[in-house]
């Protein structure tokens, strides 16, 4: 090696780094340039999430909940960033064929994720394109070239200068950073937060909105402490999805296509909506990964056009079984046709809680049909209906494990501490109970496998919600207790014993705690 020239493993990896960095950071700014694109991250770990087996899916929601998402993006960050090191090594061992291949390699993987997803387009692949330009750049201009040996006219790969490579490494760094945050700033521009506040205030303004501080009817709630509220705030409802970055779908460019079996097919726009009755209506949600005991359940207020109306505009045709919907980013679900039809409250949702549907509550418009867990009814960012035969098309979670029809099971859960003091007075125990559509008729406890005992029930609007229940006591002694809970529907059916794993239809089963009562 020549004097003053220096390589090793860790300015290769260092190298990969920087480039891979680079040309993340210039396919951010191409992001924030271009409506509708995304970070090459992005498609690759959509397909990731998509190709997911159910066991794994349900092991990141019960680890991470609604974070999963973060840790998803983390670690693909961390993948293609380690591949970057193992390019810049290939770089000093003398391997530029093979780093460049590499290189272009994961471009070309990014690239097919971009095109086997929704409505591929150039637009679209820029960033990935782009970011693998810079990388293959700045890894040829700061990586050790051949050079051509006085003696003999052999080519060998020679190391760098060290001052010059670190010289070259501050300026790539600078402008990466520079684009990065210039195009994170742009970015903005394409956000729904101001399409939000308009939807907001022009709901607001017919009146017909509920506001805010009227959103939790004192009938409706018991007051117990450690109870969940009636309604979930916006901000605390669960979020289970496959949409790894929350889509940005403004008002303007959004449309609707009904079509499939149906006479007349339909295209709606936003103001069309609008434009037509709204309905307003309490309504439970449950995802079919809420475990026994789960949080992945929610009580909002939602507003929007009955589903139904629609579908009978279109005339729906003989034979028709399922209503197939797709959001922005490709996702598909299968509802029955009769959840929709039979006289329940499914709406094209527009508002929650009181204001325009959160982005990743899937503003501008998404699908709530009471009664059917999410996976087979909860379509965000909805933007296509298609009316089909259940042998015609499988949704996206059927090939996958899951059952084809979710109705919601009937559960109780306890929500209260598990360890109080008797010197406190009576004794609370108490939560939330759900049949949609059914309705709670009665929610029982039971201490160490002893008796049933009825509780209380808070008021509901319609069976389409969740209710709070309590069980008060001052007999019981200090000591540590198993209670459980259970819930019987409308009909008076009480919900299974028996424990049943979440995949394929929704985990049943008691909740059960442990209750230390203290002196």
């Amino acid at each position: 090696m020549q004097s003053g020239l220096y390589g090793s493993k860790k300015l290769g990896a260092a190298l990969g780094l920087l480039a891979t960095a680079a040309g993340l950071a210039a396919a951010e700014l191409i992001v924030g340039l271009m409506r509708g694109s995304s970070s090459p991250v992005v498609p690759i770990g959509q397909e990731f999430i998509d190709w997911t087996p159910k066991w794994l899916k349900d092991w990141a929601i019960a680890q991470f909940g609604t974070n999963d998402k973060v840790v998803l993006v983390a670690g693909a960050l961390i993948v293609v960033l380690g591949l970057g090191a193992v390019i810049g090594i290939l770089m000093f061992r003398g391997e530029r064929a093979s780093a460049f291949a590499l290189t272009t390699a994961i471009g070309i993987v990014g690239a097919w994720a971009v095109l086997i997803r929704p409505d591929p387009t150039l637009g679209k692949m820029s960033p990935t394109i782009v970011g693998t330009a810079v990388s293959l750049a700045v890894l040829w201009w700061l990586g050790p070239k051949p050079q051509m040996l006085k003696e003999g006219g052999a080519k060998v790969t020679m190391g760098v200068d060290r001052r010059q490579f670190i010289g070259g490494a501050v300026t790539v760094g600078s402008v990466a950073a520079v684009a990065g945050g210039v195009g994170r700033a742009l970015q903005r521009r394409f956000e729904v937060g101001q399409d939000q506040l308009a939807v907001t205030k022009t709901l607001q303004s017919t009146g017909d909105l509920s506001a805010v501080p009227n959103l939790l009817p004192s009938e409706f709630e018991l007051g117990v402490d450690g109870i969940e509220s009636f309604v979930v705030p916006n901000n605390n409802f669960y979020r289970i999805d496959t949409a790894l970055v929350v889509p940005q779908v403004q008002v303007d460019s959004w449309k609707l296509r009904i079509d499939g079996m149906v006479d007349n097919p339909i295209e709606l726009t936003f103001d069309d909506l609008l434009a037509r009755e709204q309905i307003e209506r309490y309504i439970t949600l449950s995802c079919v990964s809420n475990p026994v005991g789960g949080d992945l359940v929610g009580n909002a207020l939602w507003r929007g056009v009955r589903l139904k109306d629609i579908l009978d505009e279109a005339g729906v045709q003989d034979g028709a079984e399922q209503v197939v919907s797709r959001s922005v980013d490709g996702w598909t679900c299968g509802s029955p046709l009769e959840t929709i039809t039979d006289g329940r409250d499914a709406m094209l949702a527009i508002a929650m809680n009181g204001e325009a549907l959160p982005a990743q509550h899937g503003f501008p418009v998404r699908i709530v049909v009471p009664g059917l867990f999410g996976y087979v009814s909860a379509t965000k960012w909805v933007t296509d209906i298609r009316l089909t035969r259940w042998d015609e098309f499988d949704a996206y979670w059927i090939p996958r494990g899951w059952s084809k029809e979710g109705p919601v099971k009937t559960m109780a859960r306890i929500d209260t501490g598990r360890k109080v003091k008797k010197s406190d007075g009576a004794i609370a125990i108490g939560g939330v109970a759900w049949a949609v559509p059914r309705g709670i008729s009665q929610v029982q406890v039971r201490f160490d496998e002893g008796e049933w005992l009825d509780a209380e029930l808070g008021g509901v609007p319609s069976n389409d919600t969740w209710v709070q229940w309590v069980y008060r006591t001052g007999d019981l002694a200090p000591g540590r207790y198993n209670v459980e809970a259970r819930a019987l529907d409308g009909d008076g059916v009480p919900q299974p014993e028996e424990r049943a794993a979440v995949a394929p239809n929704g985990a049943q089963g008691y909740h059960r705690i442990a209750l230390t009562v203290e002196a």
